[in-house]
Order: C-alpha cells, then structure tokens, then sequence
C-alpha cells in the first residue's frame, strides 16, 4: 500500500469513526471499519487498539481546537475582544466533538487531555496576561491558573450540552460571557461584548 493511499485510509478511518462514536460511543472497531468500509485488519494496522484511535481523534480535535483560537483571536487588539472571539471560535469546534470529550477521559485520561492542550491553554493564558496587565481583567488568580478556570468552564459546559442543560446553540456564547466574567469583567459588558460579535 503506498503512503497516499495509507494516509487516505487512516483520514477516512478517523472521520468515520468519529461519527461512529458520536452515534454510538460504544462503537466497535469492527462496527468502525464496516462502516469506513475496510477490513478490521486495516482499522487495527493503523489503531492498534480502540484506546488509540480515540487518542488520535482527540488530537485531531485538539488540532482544531488550535486552529481555531489562533483564527478567533487574529486582529482583535482588545483583550476581551480577543478572548471572547476566540472562544466563539473554539466552541464551534469543541461542539463538534463534544461527545468524544466524555468518550475521551475514559480512553485518555484527563492528564493526558490536559496535556494535550496546553499550547491552547499557554495561548489564552498569555491572552489574559496582557488583560491583568492593562487592567482589562481583574482577578486574584495569575493568569496561567486562571487558563485552567477558563478551560474548566469550557469542558463544565460541553457536559452540561451533553446532560441537556443547556442548548448547544446558546453555549458558546455562555461560555464567553462565562469566561469574561470570570476574568472580571462585569457582566453587562461581557454580554453586550459577545451579542455584539456572536
């Protein structure tokens, strides 16, 4: 098998059983490669275990979720701005995936979800850094913990998507106005912000 067409197999086992998964989080790796419509020796040659290919799904999302806080953020130089934009962002992208994030800390562990994201959370910690700078957020945490309160409400959130607390539709924009908030600012600009640019 050539590279390219190895590459197009493992991309298209990874789409497939993303969607299998959301479907049905208990989804086999034979019920994967039915539906990817390859032999289960093929599913196994690039996923040793069903451990691995939710690994790898977690750093496809991960690599999204990067993408997508660089995207949200670009051109805004208000701290705020930059946070709740790039929140947005990220949540189309954390929606997305938000059932592989329950599936994912019982195959990853949270230590290791975590330590995938820290160059998101590097980045928004840097974020709120110059906010505490420039007195655009107040708070007692410094700004590398209060990345992880920010990362915290963002998974809280998606489990209380899942729960059926809350509509998807309106989590994102909670989860900017959460997280303004929660970096100090007060709550009407937080709202006003984010209905202006969600």
């Amino acid at each position: 098998m050539t590279s390219g067409r190895a590459d197009t197999n493992r991309r298209r086992i990874l789409d497939v059983a993303l969607a299998e998964l959301l479907r049905d989080p208990d989804a086999s790796m034979d019920q994967i490669a039915r539906a990817a419509g390859v032999v289960r020796r093929t599913v196994y040659g690039h996923f040793p275990s069903r451990e691995a290919l939710v690994a790898a799904l977690v750093d496809d999302a991960v690599v999204a979720v990067e993408a997508a806080q660089s995207e949200g953020r670009a051109g805004a130089t208000d701290p705020a701005e930059a946070v709740a934009r790039s929140l947005l962002a990220v949540w189309e992208v954390a929606d997305r995936y938000r059932l592989l994030v329950a599936l994912a800390q019982r195959a990853v562990t949270v230590e290791g979800i975590r330590a995938r994201l820290t160059p998101v959370r590097d980045s928004c910690a840097e974020l709120l850094r110059q906010g505490l700078k420039s007195g655009e957020f107040a708070s007692p945490l410094p700004a590398a913990a209060l990345a992880y309160v920010h990362e915290q409400v963002l998974f809280g959130l998606l489990e209380a998507v899942n729960d059926g607390l809350i509509p998807a539709e309106e989590a994102g924009r909670s989860a900017a106005v959460t997280v303004l908030t929660a970096a100090g600012v007060p709550a009407s600009r937080a709202t006003e912000l984010v209905a202006r640019i969600g």
